[in-house]
């Protein structure tokens, strides 16, 4: 009984053992292959903002290619999307202000300080674009992040949608790439 039990058991944990490879190489490339095309609206995802309220270097990259996009003309608006951190700053707020030191004009910049996680960002933009009726996205986050955000605002009914990846690596990336796994399944079943 207990050898069948043990057979079953290494076959499952194989099974899913490939599953996560062959998932988390499909997250990869989806993630490193940008979709640029025009779109109304890009929306940036928060990140942390340093104690001294600058972005991270996260942040910033996501930042610098949301500017390198709207620069190339691919949209519009940019929405910047976060929340408070435990750091005590707006995401959005200071988002936006790098932006504007960027060269980005304020009334293109939109903050939706509610982007707790990525998720709510997709139910924000969602009535945001509604609002403005824009009908089209490119997300710009991190490449390992890029499926499951575009998961997430694709169940919000927003038909087009694009990504875009910040261009930064890091080597806390295989923790985000690990994490990135059930984190997917849970954006798909939700």
């Amino acid at each position: 009984m207990n050898y069948v039990f043990m057979k079953r058991f290494l076959i499952a944990a194989a099974s899913l053992f490939i599953w996560f490879i062959f998932h988390t190489a499909f997250l990869i490339v989806d993630g490193l292959n940008d979709e640029l095309k025009p779109v109304d609206i890009a929306a940036v995802l928060g990140n942390k903002v340093e104690v001294d309220g600058q972005p991270s270097e996260r942040l910033k990259a996501r930042l610098d290619t949301s500017v390198e996009l709207y620069d190339g003309g691919y949209f519009n608006f940019i929405l910047v999307s976060g929340g408070i951190g435990k750091e005590g700053f707006d995401e959005a707020k200071a988002m936006k202000a790098y932006l504007i030191d960027k060269g980005i004009p304020e009334d293109k910049i939109i903050e939706d300080n509610n982007g707790y996680n990525s998720y709510m960002t997709a139910q924000n933009t969602s009535k945001i674009m509604d609002e403005l009726k824009l009908d089209s996205v490119m997300v710009i986050t991190q490449y390992f992040h890029v499926s499951r955000t575009k998961l997430a605002f694709r169940k919000m009914d927003i038909k087009e949608v694009y990504a875009a990846h910040a261009n930064i690596f890091e080597f806390r990336d295989i923790y985000s790439i690990i994490r990135e796994f059930p984190a997917y399944y849970k954006y798909l079943f939700k």
